[in-house]
C-alpha cells in the first residue's frame, strides 16, 4: 500500500474538473471507491483509474440498468428504492423497522432513470417529479410512456419548491425562465432525467428559448447540493434546484417558481406483497410525518394517499 498514491477528494476535483461536492456524491453513490483515514477521504490512484476507465467503457456500449440489481449482494429479499430526497433515506430507515428480514437498499438516481428501472424490474419502488408542460401535471404522462402497457400506482410522498439557486442578494436581479438567456448569466444544470432537468427544459421549450443560447447549459451537476455549492463558490450565477438544500448552503437565496409533486410509483401487482401495506402505514404514520414536517421545506397534505393509477 505504501507504493500506491492517494488524492483527497479536492484532487480528485481537479484531476476530472468538477466540483468536489461531486465527488462526495460519488463516493457516496459507491460510483467512485473511497476510504477514511481518520476524518479525512482518500481515494487511491488505481481506483480513480478504475472509474475513468469504467467511464469510457459506459460511454462506448449500449445504455445499461439505471439501477443496478444489487439486491444479489444482499439476497433476493432486498427492496430497491430509487430516489435522491433525504426524506427517501428517513422512510427507508421506518421500512427497514418494520419489515426487519427485507433490507431497503437506496438507490441516488433520477426520475426518469428510476422509471426505467421499475420497467426493467430492477427496483421496486421508484420516484418521480416530472412536470409536464401539456397537461401541466406531474408525473403521470411520463408514467404512461415509460411504463406503457404496465399496471402502476402512484403515491404521494409530499410536495417541495423547486427553483433557483443565486448567489445571497440576487446581485444579477434573476427573476424568471427568460433570465437564462440574458447575456453574461452562467447556468449549471442538472443531468438529463432529473426532474429539474425536465422542468427547465419544458420551461424552455415553452418559451421558445434555445438551449444553446444558454451559457452553462451543458455544465451538468448530479445532485441539487452540488448545483447549490457550484453557485454558492461563485462558479455559476444560477441553477435549479429544491428549497431545503438552499437551507444548507451559505450564502445562496432561493427564488420558488414551482411548487412540485413527489411520489412513489410502483407496480400494481406489488399490491399483494408485505411491504406494500407497511409502506402505506409508513407513510401515514404520525412518526413518520412529523420526523419529515420536523426538517421544514415540505408539504405533506397528501402524504400517503393514492394519486393515480395506470
Amino acid at each position: 500500500m505504501s507504493g500506491i498514491l492517494s488524492y483527497t477528494p479536492e484532487e480528485v476535483a481537479k484531476l476530472l474538473k468538477i466540483s468536489r461536492f461531486t465527488v462526495y456524491e460519488m463516493i457516496k453513490r459507491g460510483d467512485l471507491a473511497g476510504y477514511r483515514v481518520g476524518r479525512k477521504v482518500r481515494v487511491d490512484s488505481p481506483d480513480l483509474d478504475a472509474y475513468i476507465q469504467k467511464s469510457k467503457d459506459r460511454s462506448h456500449s449500449p445504455a445499461k440498468e439505471s439501477c443496478p440489481p444489487a439486491a444479489a449482494a444482499v439476497g433476493s429479499n432486498a427492496l430497491i428504492l430509487c430516489g435522491q430526497d433525504v426524506v427517501l433515506d428517513i422512510l427507508a430507515r421506518h421500512l427497514e423497522k418494520e419489515l426487519p428480514q427485507q433490507p431497503v437498499l437506496r438507490h441516488h438516481f433520477g426520475s426518469v432513470d428510476g422509471l426505467l428501472a421499475l420497467y426493467r424490474r430492477s427496483a421496486q419502488l421508484v420516484t418521480a417529479h416530472l412536470w409536464d408542460s401539456d397537461t401541466d401535471t406531474y408525473n403521470l404522462p411520463y408514467i404512461r410512456r415509460i411504463l406503457a402497457g404496465h399496471r402502476t400506482l402512484i403515491i404521494n410522498l409530499m410536495y417541495r419548491w423547486e427553483g433557483f439557486y443565486v448567489a445571497r442578494g440576487n446581485p444579477l436581479g434573476i427573476k424568471d425562465w427568460t433570465d437564462l438567456a440574458r447575456p453574461g448569466i452562467r447556468l449549471v444544470n442538472r443531468e438529463p432525467g432529473s426532474g429539474a432537468r425536465v422542468l427547465l427544459d419544458e420551461q424552455l421549450r415553452l418559451l421558445d428559448i434555445d438551449q444553446r443560447s444558454i451559457s452553462g447549459y451543458d455544465r451538468e451537476e448530479s445532485s441539487h447540493l452540488a448545483v447549490a455549492s457550484y453557485v454558492a463558490r461563485g462558479d455559476a450565477d444560477v441553477g435549479v434546484g429544491i428549497e431545503k438544500t438552499a437551507q444548507q448552503v451559505a450564502n445562496i437565496d432561493f427564488l420558488p417558481l414551482k411548487n412540485e409533486r413527489y411520489d412513489l410509483v410502483l407496480r400494481r401487482e406489488d399490491e399483494g406483497k408485505p411491504y406494500y401495506q407497511v409502506l402505506l402505514s409508513v407513510l401515514r404514520s404520525t412518526s413518520f410525518q412529523n420526523q419529515i414536517a420536523g426538517l421544514g421545506g415540505y408539504d405533506l397534505t397528501h402524504t400517503g394517499q393514492i394519486m393515480g393509477e395506470t
